[in-house]
């Protein structure tokens, strides 16, 4: 226990010299009078304690009992959870003596365990008064030159949080009742006003965790607002061969963290891909944070992205939370990361490395759980040959490369993304089309589509403003003439030819205007192609 402590080298075990006929051990009627003023003094002056001071008002309390009962050293230990060791909090000691370091108590296996089990420990002879079972601390009293020792164990709340000890070096010293009494009672003052701060010292920073769950829940539902994030919770369907290779290549990163880099054309879809792996991951209870690096000015990505303190710069009238403290627990979905100033991506680099920033304007550092998925139509690896990227931010967004593929090159899916896009549409405004006019279809079908499906997207909805009926009739003749891409394979060719015909006719095989009469093929025919193609109707199984 602490006060089986190591005294300074320069502490003797000499008597010290006193008027003859003078009992050392004895405390004057005076003495007795200022000690029991110092007790009522001591519980006058902890019962509304500060909790920021109590532990400064123990060290000096235990100076002045010192002072008084003329012991060499005082220490005051805790336990901060049952179960575990004590460690020493402060302590005081007479000019003969070093005070006890702060932290855990030495080896003393006998004397905390009785500590523990709230025995007081009156050793008024040392090493007289140790049982044989104490070795350890036989041995220990020994190499320090401990004659008397008094432990108290205090109690809070039914259990031993903490204990008082008193050390004598110098000369054995006489422990009477009433004496371990009154400072049982003091020593037990201590503890409460310790309980009591450690107690506050929790709720506030209870308050404090929620008022930044309250502002991180604010600022979340603020940008939910502002962005409008609804998204549907549809995962994308394919008929492609190679959007399908894409879809199964996001099942297989979504439920990992690594950052997934998504490279493609403007349009192709890249944010709806990057919403289809958030909402297959683990994290899919937090919505996923969206950042636009060329839609925001150099001045203002930094903010958007780490936040701002209040007064970092002119109009910064009040902290703002950057998107990786929304994002934390989530997902940050960096759209056009190509486009990301050179200045700010050693500081992207250092968040994706070990989590950590700053607020612009501020200097505590902040740590943010984000998973990354970036988004670009540029050549990152081109950007990095000339400059304009650094090379190892590259490498670390290029974990899980996935290639979106244009439009032009999954014309498979023409009919079936119009056919999406037109069911919202219809429902937003109020419009029921139950056909696309055939000449439509095919010119969707041999349009070059260097807008990809948002340009797809914005004809479909421009095609409905204008339809007076149930039939959509989509016109291309005011888009810019495109050269057409060069021819794909036989294969490829049969397979799209199949699927417009059997769009145009939904998916009617057989009969009078069906797919088979249309194609001048016999229905078993047509079926056993489309079987070989793997061409299969839409919500049939394995489509």
């Amino acid at each position: 226990m602490s006060s089986l402590e190591t005294r300074s080298e320069d502490t003797a075990l000499g008597a010290v010299s006193r008027p003859p006929g003078t009992d050392p051990d004895a405390v004057s009627p005076a003495g007795r009078l200022a000690f029991e003023r110092l007790l009522g003094d001591l519980s006058a002056r902890f019962a509304d304690l500060s909790g920021t001071r109590v532990i400064e008002a123990i060290s000096d309390a235990l100076g002045q009992l010192l002072d008084v009962l003329g012991f060499d050293r005082a220490t005051f230990s805790e336990i901060r959870c049952e179960g575990e060791p004590f460690e020493v909090i402060c302590s005081a000691s007479n000019s003969r003596c070093e005070p006890t370091p702060a932290g855990p108590t030495p080896y003393l296996p006998w004397y905390l365990g009785e500590l523990s089990a709230g025995r007081i420990m009156l050793l008024p002879s040392i090493p007289e008064d140790l049982p044989p079972q104490a070795e350890v601390e036989a041995e220990y009293c020994r190499r320090i030159g401990l004659r008397s020792n008094l432990g108290i164990p205090l109690r809070v709340g039914g259990r031993v949080m903490a204990a008082i000890a008193f050390s004598a070096f110098q000369r054995t010293r006489p422990l009477p009742a009433d004496l371990v009494a009154r400072l049982k009672i003091v020593g037990e003052v201590f503890a409460q006003a310790l309980a009591r701060s450690r107690r506050d010292a929790e709720l506030v920073a209870a308050l404090a965790e929620i008022t930044r769950l309250k502002e991180c829940l604010e600022a979340e539902n603020v940008y939910l607002r502002q962005a409008g994030c609804a998204r549907t919770a549809r995962a994308p369907t394919s008929r492609s061969p190679v959007f399908i290779q894409v879809l199964e290549e996001i099942a297989q990163v979504a439920p990992t963290q690594a950052a997934v880099l998504l490279l493609g054309e403007t349009g192709t879809g890249k944010e709806v891909l990057a919403d289809t792996i958030h909402r297959q991951s683990t994290r899919r209870d937090r919505p996923m944070i969206r950042v636009n690096c060329a839609a925001l000015p150099a001045s203002l990505i930094e903010s958007e992205l780490f936040g701002r303190e209040k007064g970092a710069y002119t109009g910064a009238l009040a902290r703002q939370r950057g998107r990786f403290e929304l994002a934390d627990g989530a997902t940050l979905f960096l759209d056009e990361v190509g486009e990301l100033p050179l200045e700010l991506q050693s500081k992207l680099l250092r968040v994706l490395q070990d989590g950590s920033f700053e607020r612009v304007g501020g200097t505590q550092t902040l740590r943010s759980d984000a998973r990354l998925i970036a988004a670009t139509n540029r050549d990152l690896a081109e950007a990095v040959s000339q400059g304009l990227f650094r090379e190892d931010l590259y490498y670390r967004l290029n974990v899980f490369p996935i290639q979106v593929p244009p439009l032009r090159e999954r014309r498979e899916d023409i009919p079936l993304l119009a056919w999406e896009l037109i069911k919202a549409l219809s429902e937003s405004m109020g419009k029921p089309i139950e056909h696309i006019a055939e000449e439509s279809m095919a010119a969707m079908l041999e349009y070059p589509w260097p807008g990809n499906v948002r340009e797809l997207r914005n004809l479909i909805e421009r095609a409905m403003i204008l339809t007076r009926d149930r039939t959509l009739r989509i016109r291309l003749d005011g888009v810019p003439a495109m050269q057409k891409p060069a021819p794909g394979t036989l294969e490829a060719n049969e397979r799209a030819h199949l699927l417009q015909t059997l769009e145009l006719t939904g998916w009617r095989i057989r009969g009078a205007g069906g797919a088979a009469e249309r194609l001048g093929l016999k229905p078993t025919t047509l079926e056993s192609r489309m079987q070989r193609l793997s061409i299969r109707r839409p919500g049939s199984e394995g489509a």
